[in-house]
């Protein structure tokens, strides 16, 4: 019988592999990241310690007003080298262990109403991502497990 949703850790249905930034870098590096991986946010990573986290929106927020919608990408890429990750970035993000569980992480996500959560292991080093995806695809599994065990094929 497969192991109850309720005591999944989010070790085993984060992803492992996490691509970071620092805070030095810049947003355009951050963005080029994000739009070459297909991911929404980065954790930003100072000295191998989780100091924040950058989003797709927050780039966006950070980008030179247009609103005539004029600006040429060049010069919006330009724009965006210039400026820092630590400008654009949320400092301290909310952030959760590797041995907790999903339940956890899901409540946390819904009460702070965000898709994702850094994971850190209990010396504070970022070994992970959790997001609404990984929860997603978690819970489809567990559906496809029970539908057959309900239904009589296994």
């Amino acid at each position: 019988m497969p192991e109850a949703l309720v005591h999944t850790l989010v070790s085993e249905c984060m992803t492992h592999f996490v691509l970071s930034v620092s805070p030095y870098d810049s947003l355009s590096r951050a963005w080029e990241h994000m739009m070459t991986n297909s991911i929404r946010r980065l954790p930003v990573v100072d000295e191998g310690r989780l100091v924040g986290i950058i989003t797709q929106t927050d780039i966006l927020n950070a980008k030179p007003a247009d609103p005539d919608h004029r600006m040429a990408l060049a010069d919006v890429a330009r724009e965006l080298d210039t400026l820092i990750v630590s400008t654009a970035m949320t400092r301290n993000p909310i952030s959760i262990y590797d041995n907790d569980t999903v339940g956890h992480a899901a409540e946390l996500m819904l009460e702070h109403k965000i898709g994702g959560l850094p994971v850190i292991d209990a010396e504070g080093a970022l070994v992970g991502l959790i997001t609404e995806s990984n929860l997603f695809r978690l819970l489809a599994k567990q559906w496809r497990e029970d539908n057959l065990i309900f239904s009589g094929a296994r």
